[in-house]
């Protein structure tokens, strides 16, 4: 503790100091403070010009939580002041900084826990989908959704945590989703969040559910250029989203009613393939035929709309389905061309209205996330018509296209790099949180 004190007392009141004399003070004290506590030098005899930096920066940040005896006080009345070399400081000090973010998914119906590694990215991540818990009702049940997130989460947090040798004392904040989703999953999240943070003395994060998908694909690659268009299509949402930069964003197409993905989970259980409905219709699609049925395609005019609208689409659906069945005429090839051509509506949708929305944005990248991003139909479509154009497509792989906490993670340690935490730990969920009001309140309260 004298060493300490000796240290900060040494740069408070004086501007230039002999590397002999640091040298030797370091060699003196590398062994009993730093690598006991740090490991940070554990060749003290390296360069002293090296040895100096991080003796600096390690102590910037020390400097912050140092309570200096009283007789010492009056020696460090004013700041440190030393130009360039304070200004290197810091600078080095945020480059050599990594911070390790737990992060925390419960917003519909997959329990999800991460680590994410400021300078090493991805650490690992868990997903327990509920799937089968809800098969048998055709679509996710709230109540039973929470339920499931309270038994999961904390089991999920530990595994984790052993599986990659850290303990909870390692992390430095929490980043949960606080909304978009259903109140009660998002509740479970939240609270865990924050009471884990409040007893760990750490920050927890709030996270928008769609945002994170937005930032998905800077897990695996930074090569997306700002602005860019984002199509999200997760769960109850379809959105078109102008990224003008991080923090930034300006919805610009949205849907009326249903979802794409609720189009496909209503089609799915109309068609007796179950739940969920995406990679069910999917797969008949394969072997079906589109061109023996034709469904429209809604809200393509007036040529410069970008909303969606899918109720009639699935309406449309519906007469042709109850049709057949008073013919008895729907067998399995024929439900498989249904699919088909079904699958055919939603993907030209989908596909023009991001094709409009990148042409009056003007921006050249455009990214598809959510789970419906991992429609392979869907993303053949994408890629053949902004390749004519050349426009740059990104996808999140598969197993980020669905609900996970590694984007939750990820868009956490952006947050808690820009100085976005919860304040007082309190707990506040929006399950109707806009996309464009994440930053301008952070009350998440709209």
């Amino acid at each position: 503790m004298l060493s300490s004190y000796s240290l900060s007392f040494s740069f408070y009141s004086s501007s230039f100091f002999s590397l002999p004399f640091l040298s030797w003070l370091l060699i003196k004290l590398s062994f009993s403070v730093f690598v006991n506590n740090t490991g940070f030098l554990a060749r003290p005899f390296e360069s002293s010009q090296r040895v100096i930096e991080i003796f600096v920066i390690f102590y910037f940040y020390k400097w912050q939580n140092l309570y200096l005896p009283v007789e010492l006080n009056k020696y460090i009345l004013k700041p440190l002041i030393v130009g360039e070399i304070y200004r290197l400081t810091i600078q080095k000090a945020k480059e050599m900084s990594s911070d390790l973010i737990l992060g925390i998914e419960t917003s519909c119906d997959e329990t999800a826990t991460a680590l994410y590694d400021s300078e090493k990215g991805l650490i690992a991540h868990k997903v327990f989908s509920q799937i089968e818990l809800h098969r048998d009702y055709g679509g996710v049940v709230p109540e039973l959704a929470s339920r499931d997130h309270i038994s999961k989460l904390l089991p999920m947090i530990d595994h984790l945590l052993k599986e990659t040798n850290r303990t909870i004392n390692d992390v430095n904040a929490i980043a949960y989703t606080a909304g978009p989703g259903l109140s009660g999953a998002l509740l479970v999240g939240s609270v865990t969040a924050n009471a884990l943070a409040f007893s760990l003395g750490i920050p927890s994060i709030p996270v928008h559910h769609m945002e994170a998908h937005l930032l998905a694909p800077l897990l695996e690659s930074e090569r997306t250029k700002m602005p860019f268009v984002a199509l999200l299509v997760s769960g109850g949402h379809t959105l078109l989203v102008y990224v003008k930069e991080r923090g930034e964003y300006q919805l610009i197409g949205q849907t009326l009613d249903d979802a794409a993905g609720e189009a496909f989970d209503k089609a799915s259980s109309l068609l007796g393939l179950g739940y969920p409905g995406g990679p069910a219709i999917a797969k008949m699609a394969l072997s079906g035929n589109e061109n023996d049925f034709e469904f429209p395609r809604p809200m393509m005019d007036p040529k410069d709309n970008l909303d969606f609208s899918f109720s009639g689409l699935k309406t449309s659906l519906l007469y042709t389905v109850n049709e057949l069945k008073e013919q008895k005429a729907l067998d399995e090839q024929c439900i498989a061309d249904i699919a088909n051509a079904y699958q055919e509506a939603i993907v030209d949708c989908l596909v023009e209205k991001s094709r409009r929305a990148v042409s009056q944005m003007d921006v050249s990248d455009i990214i598809i996330a959510g789970g419906v991003g991992a429609n392979r139909r869907l993303r053949d479509e994408m890629n053949e018509v902004f390749e004519k154009i050349g426009v740059d497509v990104s996808y999140p792989s598969i197993e980020f296209c669905t609900d996970n906490a590694a984007m939750i993670a990820l868009t956490g340690c952006f947050r808690y790099q820009d100085g976005i935490m919860n304040d007082n730990y309190e707990i506040k969920i929006n399950p109707r949180w806009s996309i464009e009001n994440i930053y301008a309140s952070e009350s998440l309260g709209g």
